[in-house]
């Protein structure tokens, strides 16, 4: 499988899953909170920004799912990498809140990590893409 492919399906996944995730906040926001890590669930009117993570997760699906289907790949990279920090800051915030460093680490953490890493491997795989493609300078006469 070439480089280009890996990442287009490694893309895909953190796409579809970001959809999953955006979906789940914004119908089902009650059962989706438990599997966050945090110690508590928002009761009152605090339950709704459980739907801001939902929408804020789908926005982040349409974002990278216009790139990939429009085959913009280095700003895909740059994109997904960004995203990123979406799940790391959910790290940082359910550490902060006394929540389930299992969750932290396990769920936001590693998510974190393979995003970076998918977004690096799409910069990589433009970044040789462009070299490739630029020609050679042409020789100058003396």
């Amino acid at each position: 499988m070439s480089l280009k492919n890996l990442n287009t399906v490694l893309a895909t996944v953190v796409v579809l899953f970001t959809f999953y995730l955006g979906v789940s906040f914004v119908l089902t926001p009650e059962t989706s909170a438990s599997g966050f890590g945090l110690p508590s669930r928002p009761s009152g009117d605090g339950g709704g920004f459980l739907i801001v993570k939902g929408t804020r997760e789908i926005s982040m699906g349409l974002g990278m799912g216009i790139l990939l289907v429009t085959g913009h790949r280095r700003s895909l990279g740059w994109v997904v990498l960004m995203v990123a920090v979406a799940p790391f800051g959910d790290m940082v915030t359910v550490l902060a809140h006394h929540g389930s460093m299992a969750a932290a680490f396990g769920i936001h953490g590693l998510t974190s990590a393979l995003i970076a890493v998918t977004g690096l491997l799409i910069l990589r795989e433009t970044g040789t893409a462009q070299e490739a493609v630029a020609p050679a300078p042409a020789a100058q006469p003396v």
